[in-house]
């Protein structure tokens, strides 16, 4: 016989996630849409007004005067005083270092410290050389190795054994059974929550910008579309008439008048 299809269950951890992420889904996506909204408003008057006004007055302003001021002025300046220094300052402070300092300093060190610590090294230390590893072994050497074998190891070990009964065994099973668990619960939680923004914040972009486009729809169909009628139909065909039946005349008149004056003029002076 074939085996029993038993149907497949759940995992503690599946089941967890989906328990979780559905509802910090949902309140993040309630939270990040005006958000989002607000925000692609402010970025769009912040382009707006960054390219045309702040860029054109940022450039007549600050970074025309700067280039020039930059290369007409300071530039050649800099070069000035950077030969200066060179010159002036650098220069004298080098020879000084090298013949008025280092020097002297050479010939002080070899006759006041080299040559009398060699004259005592080879005239008494190394006469004295024996007797004092003598000294030293019986004195300090000796009685060290006694008090580390003796003294200091017995008293290493117990205090490491408490160390590892009191410390490090209770920290052990804190890290273990408290803080891991937590962390890991934490770090789940973290992580559905950075995943529930950035889907949240995508599908804002989605509705910001869907309403962005019904805004401009609206707008144009309630100001846009009857403005372009009006100006098509009342102003354009207003300003042709006022251009062809005032403007026109009245400026062919004006003309004829002035050109009758100066005529006028000219043959009476003539």
């Amino acid at each position: 016989m074939e085996p029993e299809m038993r149907p497949a269950r759940c995992e503690p951890e599946g089941c967890l996630v989906a328990a979780v992420r559905l509802p910090v889904r949902i309140v993040v996506l309630v939270v990040v849409v005006p958000v989002r909204m607000l925000w692609d408003l402010l970025a769009l008057c912040a382009r707006t007004l960054h390219r045309t006004v702040l860029r054109p007055l940022g450039r007549c302003l600050l970074v025309i005067p700067f280039t020039w001021l930059w290369r007409a002025v300071l530039t050649p300046l800099g070069r000035g005083a950077g030969r200066l220094v060179q010159y002036l300052v650098v220069a004298p402070a080098v020879w000084g270092w090298r013949y008025l300092v280092v020097a002297p300093a050479r010939w002080l060190w070899r006759y006041l410290v080299v040559a009398p610590a060699r004259w005592l090294w080879r005239g008494v230390l190394a006469p004295a050389g024996a007797g004092i590893a003598w000294l030293v072994r019986h004195l300090v050497v000796v009685p060290a190795l006694w008090g580390w074998r003796w003294v200091l190891v017995p008293v290493g070990r117990g205090a490491a054994w408490l160390l590892r009964t009191l410390v490090a065994v209770p920290l052990v099973t804190l890290w273990r059974w408290v803080l891991v668990p937590l962390g890991r619960g934490l770090a789940f939680l973290g992580r559905e929550v950075a995943a529930a923004f950035a889907v949240a914040w995508r599908v804002a972009g989605y509705v910001s910008r869907a309403a962005g486009r019904a805004v401009k729809w609206a707008l144009w169909q309630t100001v846009g579309r009857p403005a372009r009628w009006f100006y098509r139909s009342v102003c354009a065909p207003l300003g042709h008439f006022a251009r062809d039946a005032v403007w026109r005349p009245a400026r062919d008149a004006v003309r004829a008048a002035l050109s009758t004056a100066r005529r006028t003029l000219r043959r009476a002076l003539l």
